[in-house]
C-alpha cells in the first residue's frame, strides 16, 4: 500500500516508535529512523521486511538538527511523504517541585519539535498533494494526571497543533491526525512501573497491575504493534478524510 513512500519516524529506534516504523516498511514505505542507542539493531529489523532504511541522529531538542534530519531524509529519498512525530521524554513531579530545565527539556522534544518537523515537512507534502502527519500523542493530551505537568501540557499542545495543521490543510491531500495511547509497555513506562514497586516495596508484577487498575479498565497494555496498525489506517486511502482527530487507542481510560 505504501510502496514508493518514504516514513520519517522520531524517536523510532525502540518503543513505540519502532513498532509504527515496522508497520509502514510492512506496507512498503521506506524508512528513516531516528533516536538514541542501538541503531544497528533496529535497522537491521526494518531492513529485514524489504525497504530501504536509513538513519539520523539528530537531537529532538535541538532545532537546527532536527531541521538538518528531514533536509536529509529529503535529500536521500526524494521527500518525507508520512511524518511520525513520536519523540518524547517524561519526568513526574508536583508543580513546585519540578525542576524548570526538566519542563524546558519536554516541552522542548515533546512539543515544539512536533511544530519544527512538521514546518519542515510540508512544503514538499503540499507541493506533492499527498502527505500524511502522524503525532504521538499521548491520552494526556485529552486528560490529564497529577505529577506529570510538562507531559500533560505538552501533549495537549500537540492535540491542538493536530488539528490547526489539519485545518490549514483541509483541501490538500496532506492530512495531520493525533494517535493518543493510553499505557503502552516502553522503556518510559518500565522506569514507572519499577519506581512505584519500588516506592511501595511491592513486586514489579504487583505494581503494573496497580498502575493498569488506576487508569485502564481493560487491565492490559496497548501495544506498539496495535498503534502501528492504526498508524497504516491513517496514511490508507480510507483515511483521506480524517482531518485533525484526536484518536484514543486507551483501553477504556476515556470512557469512564
Amino acid at each position: 500500500m505504501l510502496k514508493g513512500k518514504t516514513a520519517l519516524v522520531t524517536g523510532s529506534t525502540s518503543g513505540i516508535g519502532l513498532g509504527i516504523a515496522k508497520a509502514l516498511a510492512a506496507q512498503g514505505a521506506d524508512i528513516v529512523l531516528n533516536g538514541f542507542g542501538d541503531v544497528e539493531g533496529p535497522k537491521a529489523e526494518v531492513a529485514a521486511l524489504g525497504v530501504r532504511v536509513d538513519y539520523h541522529g539528530a537531537d529532538m531538542s535541538k532545532p537546527g538538527e532536527i531541521e538538518e534530519m528531514v533536509r536529509y531524509a529529503q535529500s536521500q529519498f526524494g521527500g518525507v511523504d508520512i511524518l511520525v512525530n513520536n519523540a518524547g521524554i517524561q519526568h513526574v513531579a508536583r508543580i513546585e517541585q519540578f525542576p524548570v530545565e526538566r519542563w524546558d527539556a519536554i516541552l522542548a522534544i515533546n512539543l515544539s519539535s512536533v511544530f519544527r518537523a512538521t514546518r519542515a515537512a510540508l512544503p514538499v507534502m503540499q507541493a506533492k498533494n499527498w502527505g500524511r502527519i502522524i503525532n504521538v500523542a499521548s491520552v494526556h493530551g485529552l486528560v490529564g494526571s497529577a505529577e506529570k505537568s510538562a507531559y500533560v501540557a505538552a501533549k495537549h499542545g500537540v492535540v491542538g497543533l493536530t488539528k490547526v495543521t489539519a485545518l490549514e490543510n483541509a483541501t490538500s491531500g496532506v492530512t495531520c491526525n493525533a494517535i493518543c495511547p493510553g499505557w503502552v509497555l516502553t522503556p518510559l513506562v518500565q522506569k514507572q512501573v519499577d519506581a512505584k514497586a519500588a516506592a511501595l516495596g511491592i513486586s514489579n508484577e504487583e505494581a503494573t497491575k496497580r498502575l493498569l487498575g488506576e487508569k485502564e479498565p481493560s487491565m492490559q497494555f496497548t501495544t506498539p504493534q496495535e498503534l502501528g496498525a492504526l498508524a497504516v489506517f491513517l496514511c490508507s486511502s480510507a483515511a483521506d478524510n480524517i482531518r485533525g482527530a484526536a484518536w484514543n487507542m486507551d483501553g477504556g481510560w476515556l470512557a469512564q
